[in-house]
């Protein structure tokens, strides 16, 4: 019976950055990854703009092997071809949309800091507030005029941030599917532009890993082993065990015994599957049950029998006409219907790999797609497969596919554990974020059964490829410890 001073549930990089601080800081940790590789949900994931400085600098993953191609370039579809890059475009909208980027980047930027914050509890007075105060006074010093603005815009919707700056109907397009990418919500649903700004906080431009996205999980792996992690692979997690109240280790393919546990899998997956009403409150119990956690994105990647004929393949492809044409395909995901023409965002990883000689490789991530298919999951996969191929082939001229491959939200939860095929173990929005994510009781990592805390992204700052959740949930282990 394998004992340790913590164990870390699941080998994404929200367990793999809790690891590795846990370990560095002298603790002995075993993580262990019901599959056989490590990296998680990374395997649906083929662009990045995220990784948390804090995690980057501490596990030294630089170092380690991780390196990134130059900030990509987006071409929109649709019309003519508009390029962006770092908030620049040409055209007409080019000064507006400039100073709209500016303006976003602007309020993101001081919103940065609440991702390394604990959230307070609501309830509580002293320190944790007055971190959080000091916080919000370094909102106030944008200045009056844009501290107003900040106030006015921050809980609108992006169709309404994008119709009043802009008149480009493809820069509107653009902002509304970045906002909503991975969401349940259409640009016009409430408090979107808050999304948006969650994903300029980082300060990060899009880009890719030199090598490809499993660069990632190879570097933090090797950062993991060198801090003296031990990794256990093919270790799926069935319990979390109770003595007296309180978690002393997990049933896998062994029992582990430890005084300390993360999971860094889904909030709701931990406490109903691993955990259970036995040992938990009755209304907390009930509460995990209701952690909104429905996912709308489609993930296809197609095998190319020759390359498609488009100028550059190494860019950021999106296409989104506009925002009724986001939030047309959004529609008929409320009703368990697949839209008829979904939008998306797709590269080619193979064109950043400098010795590949092989067929190229398309990946699509494809808004929206129903996580409850009233016509049956195999019925609106194949009405999703063909519709988003409908769109692929009228934008992308020479597209000539050999293999493809949908995987839809329900196909999401079941490979990757993510309740809904939500990719951020919880949706992110206003009443789920911060000191709310993933519910009140367990907005500080730490759980209402002691030696249990919560590191994925269903806790704050919620997802995303950066590390961030598991990070502050070591953090917590550390200062509690």
């Amino acid at each position: 019976m394998p004992s340790c001073d913590a164990l870390i549930i699941g080998g994404g990089t929200n367990g793999l950055a809790a690891a590795t601080r846990l370990a560095l800081k002298g603790r002995r940790v075993t993580l262990l990854e019901s599959g056989p590789t490590l990296g998680g949900a990374l395997a649906l994931s083929h662009t990045m703009r995220d990784m948390d400085a804090r995690v980057m600098s501490g596990m030294d993953l630089a170092r380690h092997g991780l390196n990134f191609h130059p900030a990509l370039q987006t071409t929109l579809l649709g019309g003519p071809p508009l390029t962006v890059q770092r908030g620049k475009t040409t055209g007409p909208d080019a000064a507006a949309f400039a100073a709209l980027h500016a303006k976003l980047t602007a309020f993101a930027r001081v919103l940065a800091p609440f991702r390394a914050l604990t959230p307070p509890r609501l309830t509580t007075k002293g320190n944790e507030w007055g971190k959080l105060a000091r916080l919000g006074f370094g909102i106030r010093t944008l200045g009056q005029q844009d501290f107003r603005e900040f106030l006015r815009m921050i809980l609108i919707n992006i169709a309404d941030t994008a119709e009043d700056e802009l008149s480009d109907n493809r820069l509107k397009g653009l902002l509304a599917f970045d906002a909503t990418l991975g969401a349940w919500a259409g640009p016009r649903s409430p408090n979107t532009l808050i999304l948006l700004l969650n994903q300029l906080a980082t300060g990060a431009d899009i880009q890719i890993p030199q090598g490809g996205m499993a660069e990632i999980a190879t570097a933090m792996e090797a950062s993991a082993r060198a801090a003296g992690v031990t990794i256990v692979l093919n270790a799926p997690v069935t319990k979390i065990l109770i003595e007296n109240d309180r978690a002393v280790g997990v049933a896998a393919n062994d029992t582990y015994r430890a005084p300390v546990t993360l999971s860094a899998m889904s909030p709701r997956l931990t406490f109903q599957h691993l955990i259970g009403p036995r040992h938990l409150d009755a209304g907390f119990f009930d509460r995990t049950r209701f952690i909104r956690s429905r996912g709308a994105t489609a993930k296809l990647t197609l095998t190319l029998n020759s390359p498609p004929d488009l100028p550059d393949l190494q860019q950021r492809f999106v296409i989104a006409p506009s925002v009724d044409a986001v939030e047309t395909a959004f529609n008929p995901v409320k009703y368990g219907e697949v839209p008829d023409s979904p939008v998306m965002e797709f590269v080619f990883p193979t064109a950043f790999d400098p010795v590949h000689d092989g067929p190229h490789t398309l990946s699509a991530n494809v808004q929206f797609a129903p996580h409850d298919p009233k016509a049956g999951l195999e019925t609106a996969r194949a009405q999703m497969l063909a519709n988003t191929l409908k769109v692929l082939h009228a934008h992308v001229p020479g597209l000539n596919p050999t293999d493809v491959k949908l995987l839809m939200p329900q196909d999401i939860e079941s490979r990757y554990g993510m309740v809904g095929g939500n990719w951020h173990h919880g949706e992110l929005a206003v009443e789920q974020m911060l000191f709310l994510r993933p519910l009140r009781e367990t907005a500080q990592y730490a759980t209402p059964l002691p030696g249990l805390y919560l590191a994925s992204a269903g806790s704050h700052p919620g997802g995303g490829i950066n590390g961030a959740a598991g990070w502050n949930a070591a953090g917590k282990v550390l200062e509690a410890t």
